[in-house]
């Protein structure tokens, strides 16, 4: 059975302490998948994982590049955007998850190529109530399972 956390944030700030605090349950080769509408708080929270990782280098939207590698923290960090593809098939070409296995890969947009990732990842979910209030759903897959995520709340 899934079980599914689900933690409200208010701010921006409070979205990228979350994003911190989430960086802490990370091991190389996780893969997690953001989801959500434009502006909904994913590169926020991205760049909150990355400063919990270690990472002093801003972390900007991949939207044009499709991906953007940080390798100055405690885990290197591929932070990849699949908005832009047309096809699984161009998800694949990439071969992100490959090159993200020693490291942990943040996909934005990520319900998009859920099925061509592996079984063992973790999707977040970004949903809006006003301006500034993020709900956000971790939806385990495979070993995240068994991980502790109810420490975030």
């Amino acid at each position: 059975m899934t079980v599914r956390t689900q933690i409200t944030t208010t701010s921006p700030e409070e979205t990228a302490d979350l994003g911190r605090r989430f960086a802490a349950t990370l091991t190389a080769g996780d893969v997690v998948l953001l989801a959500g509408r434009l502006g909904a708080g994913k590169t926020v929270f991205v760049s909150g994982v990355a400063e919990g990782l270690g990472i002093d280098e801003p972390v900007t939207s991949p939207s044009f590049i499709l991906a953007r590698s940080y390798r100055d923290g405690f885990l290197p960090l591929l932070h990849g955007d699949v908005y832009r593809l047309r096809t699984v098939a161009e998800f694949e070409d990439l071969d992100l998850v490959a090159e993200a296995e020693d490291g942990v890969l943040v996909i934005e947009w990520g319900e998009a190529v859920e099925g061509a990732v592996p079984p063992d990842h973790l999707v977040v979910r970004f949903s809006t109530t006003d301006a500034d209030t993020r709900r956000i759903t971790f939806e385990p897959h495979g070993s995240w399972e068994t991980r502790d995520l109810g420490m975030l709340s």
